[in-house]
């Protein structure tokens, strides 16, 4: 039994194949799970990012083990970069899912804003609005802090009431005392 399993981990198909797609793997799981960390970093998550950081580093030192041990495999390299580069944009995908966090909303529009605000406070989201003053003309400029997970529906109703509206998106660490309607509010509202 010993002969067989020694004979399967020095064979070729090991080494050319099975080897360089475990390394392949493990690099998009620890750069995946390495992009998650930056994201708990960049919102002061005290536990989850150190936790993530022992996998991350725990599975980096795997592959790149491997990597060392089959100097003369440039298939490894090849399954290391590409691993590499796929964790990153499975990374972004994760994150982008997740929906974690809040974000800040500023809305910059030319013309009457008067509907597109009302829909969104219709919608239960909080707002705050003024008028201003633009390089060539008067503008209405609307502030609203969300979820995340609310980011789609909002841009959806400004889209729906004022699509040539100006508008930025940024994270938000931390907030205090904000307007947040309950999402069971929310749903009674939508389907109003």
């Amino acid at each position: 039994m010993e002969f067989l399993s020694n004979a399967f981990f020095n064979g070729q198909w090991f080494t050319y194949v099975i080897l360089p797609l475990l390394i392949f793997i493990a690099r998009i799981i620890d750069v995946t799970i390495g992009t998650l960390r930056i994201v708990m970093v960049s919102r002061g998550q005290k536990i989850w990012a150190p936790l993530l950081g022992f996998f991350e580093i725990l599975i980096w030192l795997i592959a790149i083990t491997r990597v060392m041990d089959n100097l003369d495999n440039w298939i490894c390299y090849v399954a290391y970069g590409g691993g590499f580069a796929t964790g990153n944009f499975v990374g972004l995908l994760v994150e982008e899912k997740l929906a974690m966090g809040i974000v800040q909303l500023q809305i910059i529009t030319r013309k009457d804003a008067h509907e597109l605000i009302a829909r969104l406070i219709e919608g239960g989201f909080g707002i705050t609005f003024q008028e201003a003053h633009g390089a060539s003309e008067e503008v209405h400029v609307i502030y609203s802090i969300v979820k995340r997970t609310e980011l789609e529906r909002i841009v959806e109703i400004i889209g729906q009431y004022n699509p040539q509206a100006f508008f930025s998106i940024s994270d938000v660490r931390f907030v205090n005392k904000g307007y947040f309607t309950p999402i069971r509010q929310r749903r009674w509202r939508k389907g109003k």
